[in-house]
Formats: structure tokens, sequence, C-alpha cells
């Protein structure tokens, strides 16, 4: 999946016309001017509580401004970082997490295992409608904070919450909390890394369990980082180091996360200097990467999932052969080359090849190129005449949107267009108030390295990033039942009959797996981007 390789300029924007064609940023604060500050781009987070930000540019600011009790080494393994210790007992059920000493939050107070234990309880809380809430329910008392809808998406309403405050959940002392799970979980280790397990400070709460008005937006975390300002709404977010951090400390003084509408926009500021790093070279950029950044224009392996969704709620997309249909009605190699340049591959599989237990075309034919089958599939399940992608123009996506209309109606004689929102956060708002949106594009990256977490955050009933409505009784069950799992092969074997499930049902279209494509400016060097699409923030450094 690595490598280079030459750009051919007028052969692409030449595919990309025939493609599309088919068969139819303001100046950032002073402060980013200094000469040991850089400047990184990005879209604007929908959130900034750890909580309840679960987009990557929400979790991309909160790794500069929190430290994670865990963090992976160059083997995906989990490795202490605020934690001195995170011990299971034999069951793998009752697990003890043990805090470093001398950690404050950036306002001076001392970081408590009560902070760990206050910032759960909030998330987990049902009427606080945080979307991270999912990722406390193997924790025991989760259901008696945010009871389950008996009747899932139907008309009945979840009971209300007999507490706030989940059983499994005990401080034992200032540095010391104990986790009790409802069922063994023997990688819970490997999910602390993810931004939701994040502390908070008393300063968060205006009173218990209520944060306080403006926390928000100016989050004080326990990282290498702190705000300087207030988050700047569709335009920066400035950050500076933290003077005698007792972590890993950054050998830059601060970042300004730039915040963009479009690609283009923030390539051209990369070209020009005043921005230092783009971790997604937009498409139209590909081409004249090479020459304009040189060695600058670099790539790396990440666990980016591209996919388009599947409005099941909606009536026109509640018949699996029309969610088939479609699928088979594009041609994933085609743009995966001609609009990519060979920067992404098909996916076919709903998990990516950087975790144990991806199997390749796990999705089967459902996934491969096949435009008369899809056509006679989709005219016998009474397929809509009618098709919308929404996707987000913050992300540079109308390029492939284009393309994979322009298949879909060769295909299935049908008329499919694109359908742009603003930013991403709009489209996440749209999607979770199930408006009809019609199709519309998503992508994952892995917030911890198991299979599972491409699995129960998108497709299980209750998933924190279940968007499409999708909802299987056996596969929640089979997700539940490789988290309880007694060794990662056993999970992974559930967890691949899961998968199974949705290569049935079909209520994602796999797309892209990627790799992250990127630049930098000649201020910086020692520049690298991760499996999660996150700069190193500890190696890179200006030049002198």
């Amino acid at each position: 999946m690595l490598g280079k390789r030459p750009w051919k300029l007028v052969a692409v924007l030449a595919a990309i016309s025939l493609m599309i064609a088919g068969c139819g940023g303001g100046d950032s604060d002073d402060e980013a001017a200094n000469s040991n500050t850089v400047v990184i781009g990005l879209s604007e987070p929908l959130h900034l509580l750890p909580t309840n930000a679960t987009d990557v540019n929400a979790t991309t600011v909160l790794y500069s401004l929190f430290y994670p009790l865990v963090e992976f080494n160059s083997r995906k393994e989990a490795i202490e970082v605020a934690a001195e210790s995170i011990t299971p007992n034999a069951s793998n059920r009752v697990w003890t997490i043990k805090l470093k000493p001398g950690f404050t939050f950036h306002n001076g107070e001392p970081v408590t295992a009560q902070n760990y234990v206050d910032a759960w309880n909030y998330g987990a809380y049902a009427p606080n409608a945080q979307t991270g809430s999912y990722f406390f329910q193997r924790i025991a008392g989760y259901t008696d904070v945010n009871p389950e809808d008996p009747d899932k998406n139907g008309p009945l309403k979840a009971p209300a919450p007999t507490t706030d405050k989940m059983s499994g959940l005990q401080v034992i002392d200032d540095l010391t909390f104990k986790v009790t799970l409802s069922a063994p979980f023997s990688s819970f280790k490997t999910v602390l890394a993810y931004s939701v397990f994040y502390p908070l400070p008393k300063a968060a709460f205006a009173s218990p369990g209520v944060i306080a008005e403006g926390f928000e937006e100016s989050i004080i975390g326990n990282g290498p980082f702190k705000m300087k300002g207030k988050w700047e709404h569709d335009n920066q977010i400035v950050v500076e180091k933290v003077a005698d951090f007792k972590g890993k400390v950054p050998k830059i003084d601060g970042v300004t996360w730039k915040i963009y509408q479009d690609e283009q926009t923030e390539y051209a500021d990369l070209v020009t200097g005043s921005l230092d790093v783009q971790t997604s070279i937009p498409i139209e950029a590909l081409s004249s990467a090479p020459a304009d950044l040189g060695e600058r224009f670099q790539r790396s392996e990440n666990s980016g999932f591209d996919a388009l969704g599947f409005p099941v709620y909606e009536k026109a997309y509640q018949n699996k052969d029309v969610r088939r249909a479609i699928s088979m009605a594009i041609n994933r190699d085609e743009i995966a080359e001609q609009i990519f340049l060979g920067s992404r591959s098909s996916a076919t599989a709903f998990v990516s090849p950087v975790v144990q237990g991806y199997r390749e075309n796990s999705c089967g034919e459902a996934c491969v190129y096949n435009p008369k089958k899809a056509k006679d599939l989709y005219d016998a399940a009474n397929g809509p005449k009618e098709i919308q992608i929404t996707y987000n123009v913050d992300g540079g996506h109308k390029a492939w949107v284009d393309a994979t209309c322009n298949q879909i109606t060769a295909a299935l004689s049908v008329n499919c267009v694109g359908n742009p929102v603003a930013k991403f956060a709009d489209l996440q708002t749209m999607a979770k108030a199930r408006e009809p949106i019609g199709m519309f594009r998503l992508s994952w990256s892995m917030d911890y390295p198991l299979m599972e977490n491409y699995l129960g955050p998108l497709f299980s009933t209750n998933g924190s990033s279940n968007f499409s409505g999708y909802s299987d009784a056996t596969f929640d069950n089979l997700i539940k039942q490789g988290s309880a799992a007694s060794t990662p092969a056993q999970a992974i074997k559930k967890w691949q009959q899961a998968e199974d499930i949705l290569v049935r049902d079909m209520p994602f279209i796999p797309l892209r797996f990627s790799n992250n494509v990127y630049g930098y400016s000649e201020k910086v060097q020692n520049v690298e981007v991760d499996l999660f699409m996150k700069v190193n923030l500890y190696d890179i450094e200006t030049v002198a």
C-alpha cells in the first residue's frame, strides 16, 4: 500500500474530466508566526468535549490538549502513558487503573482518579446525549444510566435512567480507580486510548454532572498543550506548550489548528508557506504536488475506510437488494486509479487491512463491479429512479462523488446526483436527525486497533456513529460475544461472523482503503502522519 509513484498531470486531468463527464481561509493568529510554532490544517470540528467528539477533526485537536491513559507502539500494542499501570483480574472483568503522580490540568488542578470517573459518568448518562456514550457500555451499570430503547428505532422511548453514576466505577484513592465490566473483555486496555476516556477537571462542571457554560470553547485538558484564547469557529484553534509538562515534551512551542472550508484553499496555503502541514492532499493537486513540494510530498499507511452509507430508515433503501445492486454498479478500481491516482485501493471488506481479523474480499460479489447483474437485481427490487449522494464540500469529495454517480447512472439507468453540504459537521447533524439525505459519504479511521472498532460504532443499534439507522439483533450480540471472548482469536471469530451479516445486508457500500497522502512546508521537518491520520506533535520540529 505504501511507496511513491510518478504522477502525470495531463493524463490525470484528462481521466478526471472523462469520468466526471461520464455518461451524462483568512490569516492565522499572530502567534503562528513564531519561529517555533506550526500551522496545521483541518476542518471545523463538531464538538470538543471529549465524550461528544467522535470525528477526526475534533479528536485531532484533543490529541494536543490531553494525555491519554495509553497509546500504541509500532506493533499496535497499548502502552501506559498517563497510567502507571492497568491491571486486569484473572477473568478480565475487573480492571485496576493506577495513574502516574504529578500530572495537573492546565488550570493547575491535580489529575486524580475522580476526574476520570466524573468524566466517564457524564459521557455515559443518557440525558447528556453524548455521541461517545456507546464506548462506556461495557462498564457495569451502564444500562442504569443509559437504559436500552425497548423497540430500538420504533415509537417507544427508552425508560428514564435510575441513576447518573455507573456502579462499575470505584475510586480507590487519588491515583487509583477500579473499573468493573458487565462482561469480561480482554482488550479493555486497548480501547482506553480513545479520546472519550480523557479526564475532565473540576472546573469543567458548574455543578455535579452539569458542564460549565463556555467550557467547550476553552477546553482545559491534561496534555502537553493548552488553549490560547478560545475556539474561533470556522477560523482557528490555537494551543501553546505547557510549561514543565510531566509527560513527553514536544519540540515545538505551539500549534495553530487552521480551519478550512475546502481542501484546495488549504493546499494553496501549503504551497505558499502560510500552512505547515496538510494531512490530506486534495485530488485536484495530486498531479502537481510532487513538483510543488518535492520530497515534502509524502505517503504513509493509515487506517482509513471510505464508504457510502444508506439511510435504511428511508423506504427507498430498505430493500437490501437495492443496496447490493448499487454497490455492484460501482467500479471501485477505476475510481481508485483515475481519480485518486492509486493513492487509495478498492475496499472489498468492512474493516481495514491494518487490523487483525481483516479478510481480503470478505464482501464477496457485492463489492465486485458487475453492471449487468446490478441492473437486473435493481430492476427486480424496484429501486428508486432518483438517487442522491450527500457529501461535505470541505472534504474535497466532488470529483469522486460525480464519477460514482456517473457509474451508477450508466449501470442502473437512474438519475444520480451529488448533494453538497458545507461542512462534515452539517452532514453529521443531518444524518443524526434522520433527515432525508439519500446516500451519504463517510470515512472512518480507527480509534483503537481492534476489528470491533470498525463494526460496533458504525453498525450496532446504539453505535456512536450509526448514521444509517441499521439495526440487527444477531449482529449486536456477535459484537458483544466477541468483546467477552477469552482470547483475541475467539473475539475475531465472532467479529468476522458479525461482518458476514453486514455483507448480507449491505447497510454501507465499502469503497476504498486510504493512505495518508500529505505535504509540509519548508519551515518544518520530521513530519509524520500516523495510522490515526494525526500529525506526530512530539517529533515535528521547525527548521533552525
